[in-house]
């Protein structure tokens, strides 16, 4: 069985991570790049001359109907991924939306709904509870392996994008386009938020994107704290504020030991664990250094073709972008906000599509 894929959006994300494991799915024959949409002429020629795909059409709506697609993957700006993964659901295909699914509530619950009902998975970015490095981290929290999991710190962030000015403008920002990394990832490990404080705001007012300058209308300094319940709290620092930084992406401190993830959660390069029996640090190295955090579309190939469920479930994504929302409401009022979505646990073992659901019990201390 080989694959049909469309693409909405045909950017950066597309010609370099996507394209490249495109490529490498094509050469195994599991699946066929054959259409794309992008409103920019140029960007739409530059896909025909390098994958000779079919780009012919005058809006999504056209490439969403093409009856012989079985995956649309959605890469376009923050502001467009609730409609066009609606729309690509409403048509039966498997959608892969990239981070953050929405940006409003009301689109993120529409999604959450359809993914139910309609015949497609939908995979949702960010896929960094995919890696080696996160699953080894994921099994030695629930095993017990730190005890109790109490305090968690995340952090990521860089200078800031130049090739697209809607980074900057409402429904863009920093915690959308880098903080959801970490928040996904906490969230993995402690289970779901209940109550959200944050600092947000523009540190920088104007900036360079697409060879002018513009204004900064969405945050890009923030510091999020998050409250899981029974006294677990974590914190994200997050920024298009960072220049450089040497420290772990992701630390958990439990009552026998600590874990720290190295690298990026979105590019691991292995953790370390402390244990109070020990009574020492103990490195464990990056087991596949070419993960590429674009490895949510193998994850959906591969339940498509084995007909199982996907690790990454949309009540996840739809949790985070609530939390997002949440920060960005305590930061404009300068108050705690509460959260009321709650996500189902991380289950890697593969499950039937049409039972996984029942399967997969929550890790929520609300329900314990």
């Amino acid at each position: 069985m080989t694959l049909n894929i469309g693409v909405l959006g045909l950017g950066s994300v597309f010609a370099g991570p996507y394209s490249s494991l495109i490529t490498k799915l094509a050469h195994e024959g599991r699946v066929r790049l054959v259409a794309g949409y992008d409103p920019d002429a140029g960007k739409r020629q530059a896909a025909v001359d390098r994958f000779g795909m079919d780009t012919a059409f005058e809006t999504p709506a056209e490439l969403v109907a093409r009856e012989d697609l079985d995956i649309v993957l959605v890469l376009t700006s923050m502001n467009e991924h609730g409609a066009l993964a609606k729309a690509a659901l409403e048509a039966g295909k498997h959608v892969l939306v990239e981070k953050p699914m929405a940006t409003s509530a009301d689109e993120a619950v529409e999604l959450q709904r359809l993914a139910a009902t309609s015949p497609g998975h939908l995979v949702c970015a960010p896929h960094v509870v995919l890696s080696p490095t996160y699953r080894r981290m994921h099994e030695k929290v629930r095993t017990g392996e730190i005890g109790d999991l109490y305090l968690g710190r995340a952090r990521y962030g860089w200078s800031g994008p130049w090739w697209g000015k809607w980074f900057y403008e409402q429904g863009g920002g920093a915690l959308f386009d880098l903080g959801v990394y970490n928040l996904t990832s906490l969230c993995g490990f402690f289970g779901s938020v209940r109550r959200v404080t944050a600092m947000m705001g523009v540190a920088i007012p104007k900036r360079e994107a697409e060879g002018e300058v513009v204004s900064v209308d969405a945050e890009d300094n923030a510091h999020i704290v998050l409250d899981f319940g029974a006294g677990r709290f974590a914190s994200i620092a997050t920024g298009f504020t960072i220049q450089k930084y040497r420290s772990p992406a992701v630390e958990l401190y439990g009552s026998t030991g600590t874990l720290q993830l190295l690298g990026d959660d979105w590019a691991p390069e292995g953790f370390e664990q402390w244990s109070n029996d020990r009574g020492s640090w103990e490195l464990f190295g990056e087991t596949d250094p070419h993960w590429p955090w674009t490895d949510g579309l193998r994850h959906l190939v591969e339940c498509i073709e084995n007909g199982t469920e996907t690790v990454t479930r949309p009540e996840h994504a739809l949790h985070a972008l609530e939390v997002m929302l949440a920060a960005k409401r305590s930061a404009a009022e300068g108050r705690v906000v509460e959260v009321t979505s709650t996500f189902p646990d991380l289950v890697y073992a593969p499950t039937a599509a049409d039972g996984g659901a029942a399967a997969r019990a929550k890790h929520d201390p609300r329900s314990e």
